[in-house]
């Protein structure tokens, strides 16, 4: 059966929120606990887990140390993702500083960005190389995801760039829709269209279906 994307992206928030359950001590929760934990209707979160067959029992809800064992599982939280960096400007310097391997199972590995040195610097720990070696040393770094955080004009070049490179997928943060081969999966968060949305909701609280 196909997971419908919309289920696909909330598997890394169940599995966050039973990870806070497992350490208050929780041994098991439900629907209706998660609901009110993550803000999101128990008949969606009973829609979603039923997917993946009975994670649940009726009257007893469901066992919080499983599901965690599933869901990790499910999201191989326990195989380390190597991530590159395309652009070290401010939105990409914040994600060096912050790195994902503290938290999640992504790690960033090597970025790129044109204004380090041909030799390359490290910041906060991660080698930091100019554009022009990416051909050169990304295959070094066993990386088939990369987070785009350059400016508008150069998106589309990285990504065709990147794609050759054997970059599976590509989380996107400039505005520009990039085109890549079917093979590669490219996710898009244009921040300014998240934020007007977020102002839109504020200001029609009430008036709009979930």
């Amino acid at each position: 059966m196909k997971i419908p994307q919309a289920t696909t992206k909330r598997l890394s928030l169940y599995y966050r929120f039973l990870q806070h359950f497992a350490n208050a001590g929780k041994e098991r929760v439900s629907s209706k606990e998660l609901s009110e934990a993550m803000k999101i209707d128990s008949a969606t979160i009973r829609r979603d887990f039923s997917y993946f067959g009975a994670l649940g029992r009726k009257g007893y809800g469901y066992d919080v140390p499983y599901l965690l064992r599933f869901f990790r599982e499910t999201l191989d939280q326990d195989v380390e993702t190597n991530v590159a960096l395309v652009g070290a400007g401010n939105l990409g310097s914040a994600f060096l500083k912050y790195n994902f391997h503290k938290n999640h199972n992504t790690k960033i590995v090597v970025a790129f960005d044109n204004h380090a040195p041909i030799d390359g610097e490290i910041i906060s720990g991660i080698p930091v190389f100019h554009p022009d070696r990416m051909e050169e040393l990304l295959p070094n770094y066993d990386v088939e995801i990369a987070i785009l955080t350059v400016p508008s004009r150069s998106a589309q070049e990285m990504a065709d760039r990147l794609a050759e490179l054997g970059i599976k997928g590509i989380m996107n943060f400039t505005p520009v829709r990039i085109s890549v081969r079917d093979d590669v999966r490219v996710h898009t968060i244009d921040l300014s269209v998240e934020l007007q949305t977020l102002i839109y909701f504020i200001k029609n609280d009430g008036k709009i279906e979930e």
